[in-house]
């Protein structure tokens, strides 16, 4: 019964988010490729000797990324488009960071960066592969070879991770219409034998190919095409393959899986933990099961004897098994080592990446040598699990009441949508293709340095507050300057979209080295979701009112919707999301209600991870859809007809979910549609929305200025699609990320292009 622990993935940006700083020192031109790539080298050798440390028997090489272990492969196979391959090398930084965030004309050139999108029903944000019907592949192994190289010399003899060449087609987009990039596999896959050729040459004795498409509703060409690719891949040339699903169960994909020539069948037991006898009663003998049983997403301690339970009859009915987290532990904090001010109460429920992987450790030893052998670690877990169950931090009678109480009409407005959009012309008074931003402004040196004066004790909170309000007063005064017609008052006191409401509210905790990475050099920190949520008093009403007060032109509050601060927070699982999800609605319907009382005229209540959370399984869609939309509107409806509701998305594929969209009855929605030259807007416009809609015609995510031109083209073709009093401009998403030196010619460029199109209109 030999029982090994395995890692699908470990955290790249490191404790302190030393690959954050220098990838935006390299990008400011503070260091040179070399320092950014020896800080690189660094990160890769500590998560090595941390994974064998925590009694790790296999370690992954090649999941550390620079941006994006999708753009990885993009750039391994050589799937470049032919305006970035101008910029160098293949395997150039040039041509890699053209591709992920674009360049500007002093930067050799004026690209749009990739389309970005979101990485599964994760937070994380991959770069979309373009193919088209005459791309010529080129392997580029130098990445994947040389970092099992590099563990090699240390010590370590990893087993290399690539993202299957399935799932990567599945994942591209084509650049000509009616083109299915599936029909690439052949051309492909010569190129992931090549690699799996040398790997073993360079003595990998296992390769771990992540296929996460596995648990998808697939069509029989995708279940062709998987059996084509490892037909072809597992062979006497190759290192063992070790078939890595997650995110979800096999199900009606279990069969085609376990056909496959494989030698090993990593399984997401945290997602779909009813898979796991129906695939070892169809296993071959010889397949080495991974069972991945410790949460990857999420920063709760597992219940080590319920696992142990679970666990047993596997590991003595196989030849052998591995113990792993569910996915890669990307998604995790790294280490609560680093966490000194948390709730000891509260800390003392959780687990991190380095926690995850010691709590697998632990159960290698129960399952090989029974459960005495680790009893004390058993009884510790056991009085942890219990007291979390137990504590009166997670539980709020008062609550638990309020919740009990929502009838129907809470989640209706008072008129349909028509009659209160006119009620809101008559109120606002705006022009035509009106111009607003999506909420923040730029974060600068100085509102991170007052931030953190205050939050050391060298600020006081007068004097931090009276640097906010002349911020918000700078930024109202800019906006005025440019134009805009609709103002923000620039989120300078909010940290964090997430944990600025969670801080307000009960039942979050918060960490101060807790960073996961978003996409790049974008981290954040989400809360930890523990216990029941409550709104003790209003939130943003007063910075709200100040930055009104500045101004004649209406200024929107700006709130974080239910549904977002649920998916961006690490979420309490001892409930359903979905009554964790109402508690939060309540809380933000109060301060809807407390802003319209204050004389806010729009109200936005950004719903961004609304697609994110929807269920990769389609017969699971209503049941989400439901409840997810019914907290918006229990948040939203509160409001009067004469106030307008705005809502925000991002980088999120609308098509399937318009309906539930046009079902949130929101008045305005912003999303993303500049990377995507407007073809997020197709689905709004095929089912005819009724409200208002304000695609992004600028990509924030980017350094670079679109021009006038490029924002007005955007805008002629939304205006093909939609009625011209339909449409907002605004950018992409909010601009807390970028510099004012960027987002004041930017914006100036797009109120210029709204002109230009309002004039063209009449």
């Amino acid at each position: 019964m030999p029982v090994t622990t395995a890692n699908l993935g470990f955290p790249r940006i490191g404790p302190r988010r030393e690959l954050k700083k220098a990838l935006e020192a390299f990008w400011a031109g503070r260091i040179d490729e070399g320092a950014l790539r020896d800080t690189a080298r660094r990160l890769r050798a500590a998560n090595w000797a941390r994974q064998r440390d925590a009694g790790i028997d296999v370690i992954p090489s090649n999941d550390f990324s620079l941006y994006d272990q999708v753009l990885d492969t993009s750039v391994m196979l050589g799937a470049i488009p032919a305006p970035y391959r101008a910029l160098g090398p293949q395997d150039s930084l040039a041509v890699y960071f053209a591709m992920a965030r674009g360049t500007r004309s002093d930067q050799g050139g004026d690209l749009p960066a990739q389309e970005m999108t979101k990485w599964f029903d994760t937070n994380y944000h991959f770069m979309v592969p373009e193919v088209g019907p005459d791309q010529d592949f080129t392997l580029c192994a130098a990445k994947p070879l040389g970092e099992f190289a590099e563990a090699l010399a240390l010590g370590h003899r990893t087993r290399p991770v690539l993202l299957g060449p399935v799932t990567w087609l599945l994942l591209a987009k084509s650049n000509q219409a009616g083109f299915d990039p599936l029909t690439l596999l052949p051309a492909i896959l010569p190129l992931y034998r090549e690699l799996l050729s040398r790997l073993r040459a360079a003595g990998a004795q296992w390769v771990q190919i992540d296929e996460p498409a596995l648990v998808l509703d697939l069509d029989e060409r995708a279940r062709a095409a998987l059996r084509t690719a490892y037909a072809a891949l597992c062979g006497p040339d190759s290192p063992r393959i070790m078939l890595a699903t997650y995110f979800g169960g096999l199900a009606d994909n279990r069969e085609l899986a376990l056909s496959l020539p494989v030698d090993g069948l990593h399984l997401d037991l945290v997602r779909a933990p009813e898979q796991l006898e129906p695939v070892l009663d169809g296993a071959r003998e010889d397949l080495v099961v991974s069972a991945g049983a410790i949460d990857g997403r999420n920063v709760w301690k597992c219940d080590l004897a319920a696992l142990l339970d679970r666990l047993g009859p596997a590991a003595r009915a196989r030849r052998e098994i591995q113990l792993a987290p569910s996915c890669s532990l990307l998604h995790a904090p790294i280490d609560l080592a680093l966490e000194t001010e948390l709730d000891p109460q509260v800390a003392e429920w959780l687990a991190f990446a380095v926690q995850k992987l010691e709590e697998l450790a632990l159960l290698r030893l129960g399952l090989e040598h029974g459960p005495y052998v680790i009893a004390d670690e058993l009884a510790a877990n056991a009085d942890a699990i219990a007291a979390r169950r137990g504590s009166a931090l997670t539980n709020d009678p008062a609550v638990r009441a309020r919740v009990a109480e929502v009838a129907p009409d809470w989640t209706r407005r008072a008129l349909p949508v028509e009659r209160r959009l006119a009620r809101q012309r008559e109120r606002l008074r705006l022009p035509s293709l009106p111009t607003t931003t999506i909420g923040s402004f730029p974060q600068t040196e100085a509102v991170r340095k007052a931030r953190a004066e205050h939050r050391k004790g060298t600020l006081d909170q007068a004097g931090y507050d009276a640097f906010l309000r002349a911020e918000t007063e700078r930024a109202i005064r800019r906006q005025e300057s440019l134009g805009l017609d609709v103002l923000v008052h620039g989120e300078f006191e909010r940290n964090d979209m997430v944990q600025y409401f969670g801080e307000r509210l009960s039942g979050f905790a918060f960490t101060r080295a807790g960073w996961v990475q978003s996409y790049g050099s974008r981290c954040v920190r989400p809360p930890i979701l523990y216990g029941d949520v409550a709104r003790p008093r209003a939130m943003t009403v007063d910075w709200w009112r100040h930055a009104q007060g500045l101004t004649e032109r209406p200024v929107k509050g700006m709130l974080t919707g239910p549904v977002t601060i649920l998916q961006w927070s690490f979420v309490r699982d001892d409930q359903p999301r979905a009554e964790t999800c109402r508690q939060i609605a309540l809380a933000i319907r109060d301060e809807v209600a407390d802003l319209e009382k204050a004389g806010a005229r729009i109200v936005q209540i950004d719903e961004a991870a609304l697609r994110e959370g929807l269920p990769l399984r389609r017969a699971d869609w209503n049941d989400y859809l439901d409840w997810a939309v019914a907290c918006f509107r229990l948040a939203a409806a509160v409001a009067a007809p004469e106030t307008q509701i705005h809502t925000h998305m991002c980088y999120s594929e609308f098509n399937d979910i318009i309906d539930a969209i046009g079902a949130m009855d929101a008045d305005v929605i912003s999303i993303e549609t500049a990377r995507s030259k407007m073809e997020l807007l197709d689905a709004f416009a095929t089912c005819r929305y009724p409200a208002q809609i304000g695609p992004g015609v600028y990509d924030i995510h980017s350094p670079r200025v679109p021009s006038t031109d490029e924002m007005r083209a955007l805008l002629v073709k939304a205006r093909g699609a939609f009625d011209p009093g339909q449409l907002w401009v605004n950018p992409d998403c909010g601009l807390k990320t970028r510099r004012w030196e960027d987002v004041e010619p930017a914006l100036a460029n797009m109120v210029a292009a709204a002109r230009l199109v309002r004039a063209e209109t009449g």
